[in-house]
C-alpha cells in the first residue's frame, strides 16, 4: 500500500510518500523536509504568526500536490508541539483540510512519543528484550519513549525543544555563558521530571532522532555534506557527542551556516539543539553508571511511524 505522511513540527513540515509492504517494512517514493518555522514565537504569543501560517500552506499546497502525482492511496496529517500550544489553532487545521483534504490530526505528546518510537524502531530487531530509549527532540519539544523491540513501556513529552529554548534563553551569537547556564538548569530539570516516568536507569541503549540530534552527528562525522547513509546508524561515544554539541553551541552563526551540512533553518536554533542532547546523553550515561556509553543516530522517525499507522488504519 502507498500511503502519505506528514509531520508538521515546530520548526519544520516533513512530507513522506512510501509503499508499506506486508511485514510493516517502508520502501521511500518521495521524501522532503521545508522549514517553516510554525512555532515562530508561539511560546511568548501563544499563537500562530500569520507569516508562519502562510509559509506553511504554501508547503502544504506542495505536498499535496506530490501526493496527488504519487498515487498515494492513504494520508495522514499529524501536527505536534507548535499547533497544540496555538490559542488559534483552527485556523491552521481549517487551512490545512481545504488543502489537502484530510483532517490534520493536534497530536498529544504521548502518541507523539509513540509514533516516533514506531518509526526509529522500525529498523531495529523487533526480538530485543533490552529497553532502548528514543529521543525525538524537535523544535518545541522532546520526546523521551523507552520501549523493546515494537513494544513501548513508558513515554514522556516535554515542551522543550530547539526553537522554543532558542527563544527563551539563547538570544545572544553565540550565546553568553550566562544563557546558557539558564537554559541547562532548565533541561536538567526538564529531563528530571521525565525520568520519574520512563526511568533512565533501565536502559541499554539510546537512539536519536529528528534534525537536531543528525546534524550533531554529521559535524561529529566532519562530513563534506548532508549524507543521510552515513547519519543513520551511526554510533557515537557520548565524549564525542560532547565535544561535537558543544562546538556548535559555541559557534557564532556565520560559522555554522558555513558548514556543508548545515541546513539553512537550523542555523539559528542548532545551538539549544545540540545543547539538549549533550546534556541528555550526559544524564543516560550518568544513571545508568556506565552501562551506556553512545548514543545512535537515525534518520528513521515519526514521520515512518505516522506512514506505517495509516496503512495499518481499518
Amino acid at each position: 500500500m502507498r500511503t502519505a505522511a506528514i509531520d508538521c513540527g515546530t520548526n519544520s513540515i516533513r512530507l513522506l510518500i512510501a509503499d508499506v509492504d506486508g511485514g510493516a517494512g517502508l520502501t521511500d517514493v518521495v521524501r522532503l523536509m521545508r522549514v517553516v518555522r510554525l512555532g515562530e514565537g508561539v511560546d511568548a504569543t501563544g499563537k500562530l504568526s500569520d507569516a508562519a501560517l502562510e509559509r506553511t500552506f504554501k508547503a502544504v499546497d506542495e505536498y499535496a500536490a506530490l501526493i496527488r502525482e504519487h498515487g498515494a492511496e492513504r494520508t495522514r496529517f499529524v501536527a505536534t508541539s507548535a499547533t497544540r500550544d496555538a490559542a488559534n489553532r483552527d485556523v491552521f487545521v481549517s487551512g490545512v483540510r481545504e488543502r489537502l483534504g484530510v483532517e490534520p490530526e493536534v497530536v498529544s505528546g504521548g502518541e507523539e512519543a509513540e509514533l516516533s518510537f514506531s518509526g526509529a524502531a522500525s529498523v531495529l530487531p523487533s526480538d530485543s528484550d533490552a529497553p532502548v530509549l528514543v529521543v525525538d527532540l524537535g523544535g518545541g519539544s522532546t520526546e523521551f519513549v523507552v520501549g523493546t523491540g515494537n513494544q513501548v513501556i513508558a513515554a514522556r513529552s516535554m515542551d522543550m525543544g530547539c526553537v522554543r529554548f532558542t527563544e527563551r534563553f539563547l538570544q545572544s551569537d553565540p550565546p553568553t555563558a550566562q544563557e546558557i547556564a539558564g537554559a541547562e538548569e532548565e533541561i536538567g530539570r526538564m529531563i528530571d521530571e521525565a525520568d520519574a516516568d520512563v526511568n533512565l536507569a533501565s536502559v541499554h541503549g539510546v537512539i536519536g532522532v529528528a534534525g537536531s540530534i543528525t546534524t550533531v552527528t554529521a559535524h561529529a562525522l566532519k562530513l563534506p555534506e548532508y549524507q543521510p547513509e552515513r547519519i543513520h546508524g551511526a554510533a557515537l561515544t557520548v565524549e564525542e557527542i560532547d565535544d561535537a554539541a558543544t562546538s556548535l553551541l559555541h559557534l557564532p552563526r556565520s560559522d555554522r551556516k558555513a558548514l556543508p551540512y548545515m541546513h539553512p533553518g537550523r542555523v539559528d536554533v542548532i545551538g539549544a539543539g545540540a545543547l539538549i542532547w549533550r546534556t541528555i546523553v550526559r544524564r543516560v550515561a550518568v544513571a545508568t553508571e556506565g552501562r551506556v556509553q553512545s548514543a545512535v543516530a537515525s534518520e528513521h522517525d515519526i514521520l515512518d511511524g505516522i506512514a506505517l499507522s495509516a496503512a495499518a488504519r481499518k
